[in-house]
């Protein structure tokens, strides 16, 4: 199983929980260790399992929606490896702005340039904030997010 350390864990689940719709910046990261596919998660739903962010499998096609942490945490990537969490990753953008990257890239990216740009688009007043960015559970200001299934 993929560790979520306790306080990644309680921060997903308080997002998850948020009575109203929010545009937050993603808790964790994982990815395929041997491929292209990574996942920015943000929420995780109270049956403990159904998370919600932006998906790539590596295909060209990363896409706002849900994914099963068991389903995750039960990939075989090969090598005796399975999908790793990022531990040293720490957003620096609210996910609508690495959505919008990963639309304009086919891929979801971290470029400092790329992201920039996909704040430019998105006509949003967000920015880089390392502070903000190394305590995950800052509010984040609304926005085009699409709503979550209930």
């Amino acid at each position: 199983m993929i560790l979520i350390p306790d306080t990644l864990h309680a921060q997903l689940l308080a997002n998850g929980a948020a009575a109203q719709e929010t545009d937050h910046w993603p808790v964790v990261k994982f990815f395929n260790p041997t491929g292209a596919a990574t996942w920015l998660l943000t929420e995780l739903a109270a049956d403990g399992d159904t998370l919600f962010g932006l998906c790539d499998l590596g295909f060209g096609c990363p896409e706002l929606g849900y994914v099963s942490l068991r389903e995750i945490a039960g990939i075989r990537v090969g090598f005796g490896l399975r999908i790793e969490r990022d531990r040293h990753f720490k957003a620096r953008y609210p996910l609508s702005v690495y959505a919008e990257a990963a639309h304009r890239h086919s891929a979801i990216t971290e470029a400092d340039q790329a992201l920039r740009d996909a704040v430019a688009a998105l006509g949003q007043s967000a920015h880089r904030d390392p502070d903000r960015a190394s305590h995950p559970s800052a509010a984040a200001a609304p926005s085009s997010v699409p709503p979550r299934r209930s």
